[in-house]
């Protein structure tokens, strides 16, 4: 795990839940799950409206972790067939990248339901 991720986490994904916003990620959840597990701290999770809307938003993740000195390569992969979810693994904030229709299906907000919603006011 990179050190730079450890300074404060909570505000950094919060942050990261803010730029996905404001480059047009639909219904942007930003979950704490430090109290449920300990191989994450959050989630945040978003809808993209199409392949190209993911591609761009992806980009925006990768070069926000860039410049922030986040390693990231080789941890995005695709879990469902075609570009339906893309998982995005900064170690202790994992980005899941989602179709309406895959989000739908899998729930993690349900899933998750313990999670505290963090607010994106919140962010800085």
């Amino acid at each position: 795990m990179d050190d730079t991720l450890t300074a404060d986490n909570k505000a950094l994904a919060l942050a990261l839940g803010a730029l996905i916003r404001d480059h047009k990620g639909i219904d942007v959840v930003v979950m704490d799950l430090r109290p449920l597990n300990i191989w994450t701290d959050f989630f945040i999770i978003a809808t993209v409206s199409s392949h190209t809307h993911l591609q761009g938003l992806r980009r925006a993740v990768k070069e926000f972790a860039g410049l922030r000195g986040i390693d990231i390569p080789g941890r995005s992969r695709r879990l469902s067939s075609g570009d339906e979810w893309n998982l995005i693994d900064i170690g202790t904030i994992v980005v899941h990248l989602m179709t309406a229709k895959t989000r739908g299906f899998y729930e993690l907000e349900r899933l998750w339901g313990a999670a505290e919603i963090l607010s994106l006011s919140e962010a800085r």
